[in-house]
């Protein structure tokens, strides 16, 4: 398939709405999202002004992890629909507007893949297993695992099997490694980029991207060492390099944005030279406390980071993985660390949608291109009270049951009504996990014309960004717990991270405010507002 005709760097400043395929809108019924839900709702993501799509995986997966242990990159599961399906609604979106972003996992595969399983049914050494990372383990009798790796989900990242050899999974069990050392590997992948490519697929977002490759003979992990022997190596570079020339390859070149969590940004910074990834997720600014200083400091650091290879920075408050804003902003602490994910944490939402409306308009106004993960326009909170009999995330039990697990963010969204499932699905259906019974007023029908919804904050939001925020970006003079800054043709954003109101620049006209001002037009506490310059020396 062929794009329709376009700027070619849509990427650098597009606002991106991302879909959690089984959470966004059921279409037959069965209580879990599909491909023909997402179909009929693609309207309201047009008229919401999004650019594009990017959809969690959408493959035939045993749902281990949430859809990202894969069986079958050139296909659909099932319970979504079908490939031809697939191609409809790449097709019916670019109709509307909208690019479609597709995610792939390049790190691992499913334990039902077809590979693995060849691998499981062959013998020690065989071409099978060179595919993955199996080796013999450590102790008299092999007993040990092969080195004192940690998984990212926790525990250990090893698995041994009924020959005595273990195999590498840096994520749960079900997903076993893969091995980018071999050419098979690399090969396959280039040819699934160019399978969904083909399909009119706009671009593609790497899950895990900075830990493909391991260094050979998988030693253990020790600290003071310059290179980590799983993350951000060297040699990832050379395999991103031959993924943009197929990327580039196309009339209409294709995106390639990868989920790297690295903090050295030197290092970051190198992912997207000309010829590697055109963006990456800036999952800094994610992690950052609602707090003036600390929200800065990401900011600058960056714009910094990207300016010396010309690639945009990427604003995201949340995604499938991290906490939702309104309730991570309405605790003590507003950090987001996996590591401090404990049940019984409590929030303040009224506080958490005061300051997640303010830092919708702070991260819209900022240079770049925005993700914005669905039910973040409803301000819908993190459901914290799941009944344990319906967690699903690894994360919560590899932990031992003391991790809450991401399910919470992966709620299905609720589209109008009075109770569950809130037009998500048919009434009387049962959702796959279930949503509160106090969400009637953040459905989509019941803030849909409310000028003090969320929803309508970020309809209105989007509409003005889309038609005049551009351009460079620089800082004006603030108190240091305020957020002040311009962009090009007299567009301001002021932002009060402090206890008192501050009042606004002189000469300003209000554009667009998160929240009601102050007696006298001061702003509050926690409230974001879009002006025009009208001084010309601000």
């Amino acid at each position: 398939m062929v794009l329709q005709p376009d700027r070619p760097d849509w990427w650098r400043d597009a606002a991106i709405y991302q879909v959690y395929p089984r959470s966004f809108a059921d279409g037959n019924g069965d209580g879990t999202g599909d491909l023909a839900g997402i179909r009929a709702r693609l309207p309201y993501l047009a008229e919401l002004g999004f650019d594009a799509v990017w959809f969690n995986p959408w493959y035939p997966s045993p749902l281990k992890d949430g859809g990202y242990d894969v069986a079958d990159y050139r296909s659909i599961d099932p319970v979504f629909g079908t490939l031809e399906e697939a191609e409809k609604l790449i097709a019916e979106a670019l109709d509307l507007g909208i690019r479609t972003v597709v995610d792939i996992v390049p790190n691992h595969v499913s334990n039902e893949h077809p590979w693995f399983r060849a691998a499981l049914a062959a013998p020690v050494g065989s071409p099978e297993r060179e595919l993955f990372h199996f080796a013999e383990g450590r102790g008299e009798n092999g007993e040990l695992p092969p080195n004192n790796w940690t998984s990212e989900f926790g525990g250990c990242p090893w698995t041994r099997i009924a020959d005595g050899q273990w195999y590498l999974h840096l994520f749960a069990t079900e997903q076993p490694d893969l091995n980018w050392a071999h050419p098979l590997v690399r090969q396959e992948h280039e040819e699934i980029l160019r399978f969904w490519f083909d399909r009119g697929a706009a671009g593609v977002r790497i899950d895990s991207a900075g830990l493909l490759t391991k260094e050979p003979g998988l030693p253990s992990f020790e600290l003071g060492v310059d290179t980590h022997p799983f993350v951000d190596r060297d040699d990832l570079h050379e395999i991103y390099r031959s993924w943009r020339a197929i990327a580039d390859s196309y009339e209409q070149p294709r995106v390639l944005i990868g989920e790297i969590w690295v903090p050295d940004t030197e290092r970051f910074a190198r992912y997207l030279r000309p010829d590697e990834l055109h963006t990456a997720f800036n999952f800094d600014f994610l992690a950052r406390p609602w707090a003036a200083a600390e929200l800065r400091a990401s900011i600058d650091g960056t714009l910094a980071a990207h300016a010396p290879v010309g690639a945009p920075a990427t604003w995201v408050l949340c995604n499938h993985d991290v906490t939702r804003t309104v309730t991570r902003y309405g605790r003590t602490d507003t950090r987001f660390q996996f590591s401090a994910k404990a049940f019984g944490t409590p929030t303040d939402r009224a506080l958490g949608v005061r300051r997640a409306r303010a830092a919708a308009l702070l991260s819209l106004a900022l240079p770049g291109s925005l993700y914005m993960y669905q039910g973040e326009e409803l301000g819908l909170p993190e459901v914290e009270d799941l009944p344990l009999s319906t967690l699903q995330d690894p994360m919560h039990f590899r932990s031992g049951g003391t991790d809450p697990g991401r399910d919470g963010c992966r709620v299905p969204i609720p589209w109008s009504g009075e109770a569950p499932p809130y037009g998500f699905a048919p009434e009387g259906v049962e959702p796959w996990l279930p949503q509160p019974a106090d969400w009637a007023a953040l459905t989509v029908a019941a803030q849909t014309g409310d000028p003090d919804s969320m929803l309508e904050l970020y309809r209105e939001a989007l509409r003005i960004r889309r038609e005049r925020i551009g351009g460079e970006f620089g800082w004006l003079p603030a108190d240091p717990e305020v957020l002040s800054f311009r962009r090009a043709d007299g567009f301001g954003c002021l932002v009060n991270l402090g206890a008192e109101p501050v009042a606004l620049p002189g000469g300003a006209a209000l554009l667009l405010a998160s929240g009601p001002l102050a007696e006298g037009g001061a702003l509050p506490s926690d409230t974001a507002v879009w002006f025009e310059i009208l001084d010309t020396r601000l």
